[in-house]
């Protein structure tokens, strides 16, 4: 009898490991979500991040399109904003891939696609820029010399 007792007991304490095994491995859901920019302009790109999505995760919203979050600690994804999105007051959503808890943050929408920097100086002067800046480095040096030996010889004269 104390041996079935035993058994029974082990048994038991077994099926409770046994079933809170896969809800310790499984998270809370999505915490601490994050945006950067928090307003952004159309066509550009957002960051998002969350704690709590171990197995990685989804983000969506009205203004880009579904794209997947980094499995890890802190998971990442990279929002692009459509170019067409409307102007204004967005949420996102953000669900684990491990859990159906949804959290969800806001962001802003500009309008225009912001400033664009062009090449700054990226590239150099072609060979025929060259070759005109030295023709104008030439034709000035030739005039400076010509305009010193004319009043070097206006000055001789009057002497």
């Amino acid at each position: 009898m104390r041996a079935s007792r035993a058994l029974a007991v082990t048994a038991t304490a077994f099926a409770a490991v046994g079933l809170a095994a896969p809800m310790a491995a499984a998270t809370n859901g999505p915490t601490n979500v994050t945006v950067n920019p928090y307003s952004v302009h159309q066509g550009a790109t957002m960051q998002v991040s969350a704690m709590g999505c171990g197995h990685g995760g989804k983000v969506w919203s009205n203004a880009f399109p579904t794209t997947n979050l980094s499995a890890g600690s802190t998971g990442y994804a990279t929002a692009h904003i459509r170019h067409n999105a409307t102007p204004g007051h967005y949420n996102l959503s953000v669900k684990c891939n491990d859990n159906s808890r949804i959290a969800t943050h806001k962001f802003t929408v500009l309008a225009g696609q912001g400033a664009r920097g062009g090449l700054g100086g990226s590239m150099g002067p072609s060979s025929v820029e060259m070759q005109i800046g030295g023709a104008l480095v030439a034709a000035s040096a030739i005039g400076g010399a010509v305009f010193i030996v004319r009043r070097r010889r206006a000055g001789h004269a009057g002497i």
